[in-house]
């Protein structure tokens, strides 16, 4: 009898220790959001000069993911000039796109390397 009491009783200990009264310590880390802006390259881009990349200037917090469009019928770069912020799309083809992240405050230059009459800045704040 004494021992079907303490099985009993260690029974009812154990249930009270896995009931749902303590709070869960299961987290989710947030997702990660990456501020973004867009830069597009307009039809006849090669002899707009600095309407070549609209918006231009842009200026953008620190962090910011800028993407550059190409809605021209011709392929185009973004290649910075500034050792600050190197960044160079390469080719761009018509409808292709190009990303780059900017990490660090200033004015950053750039141009098309096909066209030398398209530039445009970033001011990274």
């Amino acid at each position: 009898m004494i021992r079907q009491l303490v099985a009993g009783m260690a029974l009812i200990v154990f249930v009270s220790g896995c009931s749902g009264n303590s709070p869960s310590t299961t987290t989710t880390p947030a997702p990660v959001v990456v501020p973004t802006a867009a830069v597009s390259i307009p039809v006849g881009a090669r002899s707009l000069g600095t309407s070549s990349y609209v918006p231009n200037p842009i200026t953008v917090a620190s962090g910011t993911q800028i993407t550059w469009t190409n809605n021209d019928t011709i392929a185009h770069t973004s290649t910075s000039t500034d050792s600050g912020a190197v960044f160079d799309s390469g080719s761009i083809a018509p409808g292709g796109k190009f990303s780059f992240t900017f990490q660090n405050k200033g004015t950053f230059a750039y141009k098309c390397t096909f066209h030398s009459g398209m530039v445009g800045t970033i001011v990274v704040q």
